[in-house]
């Protein structure tokens, strides 16, 4: 697999999870845009895991609110719908549903905590049929709020130990 590949499935991975809050969060704003969580602006340090993936450390985000907009516009974009979101307290419940490339993705995902200083997330995804080989994934992610993005950083970029970065914003932008 070549190293453009990996990086770009590595990331596939995080923006689905990013993605995906960002989704649940746009179809909750029609019913309370106050209640919404929102990531602080600033420079993020996110641990994602995925069932059978080895773990590659800790990646950095710099994101702004358009950054989080953006997902969110890409995600209206995308052939989903949200059956149901629920926020209590800290937490957030989604439940989605997708088609992507002849098959049906419905993701059950649980985020909780403070989304200007820290945050967990697990979400499940079963897909019908398999989608590439893939019948069920799993991925698991912490984030937290490490301070201001560093000189030279603009809004978008992911930095992934051994990987390198690019810029999310942009790669979501190629996707349109």
């Amino acid at each position: 697999m070549s190293l453009a590949r990996t990086i770009r499935g590595k990331a596939a991975s995080h923006a689905c999870s990013l993605l995906a809050l960002a989704f649940a969060a746009g179809f909750a704003a029609s019913t309370a845009a106050d209640e919404l969580p929102k990531r602080k602006v600033g420079l993020w340090e996110i641990n994602v895991h995925m069932q059978g993936v080895p773990n590659m450390g800790p990646m950095q985000q710099c994101i702004d609110q358009n950054t989080d907009n953006l997902m969110l516009q890409h995600a209206k974009n995308t052939d989903c719908r949200a059956v149901e979101v629920k926020r209590a307290g800290s937490t957030v419940s989604i439940h989605l549903v997708c088609k992507m490339q002849g098959s049906t993705a419905t993701t059950d995902g649980v985020f909780e905590g403070s989304f200007d200083s820290s945050y967990k997330g697990r979400m499940t995804t079963r897909f019908n049929p398999p989608w590439n080989g893939m019948s069920i994934s799993t991925i698991a992610h912490e984030a937290r709020w490490i301070g201001p993005c560093k000189p030279g950083q603009k809004p978008g970029d992911l930095i992934m130990p051994s990987m390198g970065g690019f810029n999310l914003n942009e790669l979501m932008k190629q996707q349109r």
